[in-house]
């Protein structure tokens, strides 16, 4: 999975003190199931600007928010709630950030491009184009 870094150096993230914790503890204890997911979101934390406590980053996708994205090749616009692995349901657009896009997007804020590899190898780019917190979805 090392082929993301084809586009060059991935672009900084910014990360509330919780969801850096929570994330961590996710990242170990998936080393054995899922170590490539595992080890690519280990990447993302060691890179990330966490914010100190209380602190939560405006317009930057969060654990739990609504993203809007492009995918830069196709020009398609998709929304998704970003959630952890036990929540996922694609039915209702909630994506782990334990899938190679949900790991690309945690942490980007709007306007900003990331480079990302799809499960069968394919080199893509998106770039974040709105941020919600996720309101109904929680319900």
């Amino acid at each position: 999975m090392k082929t993301k870094k084809a586009g060059g150096s991935k672009p900084s993230i910014t990360l509330t003190a919780a969801d850096y914790e929570k994330l961590s503890v996710l990242a170990n204890a998936a080393a054995n199931t899922l170590p490539d997911m595992a080890a690519e979101l280990g990447e993302e934390l060691d890179r990330a600007h966490v914010l100190p406590r209380g602190r939560y980053p405006a317009d930057t996708v969060c654990m739990g928010c609504e993203v809007d994205f492009r995918d830069d090749k196709t020009g398609r616009v998709q929304t998704v709630t970003l959630v952890f692995p036990q929540e996922a349901d694609i039915s209702k657009g909630w994506i782990s950030v334990l899938t190679p896009i949900g790991t690309a997007l945690i942490g980007l804020p709007v306007g900003q491009s990331i480079d990302w590899t799809t499960r069968t190898g394919e080199l893509k780019r998106l770039t974040v184009l709105q941020v919600r917190e996720r309101a109904a979805a929680a319900s």
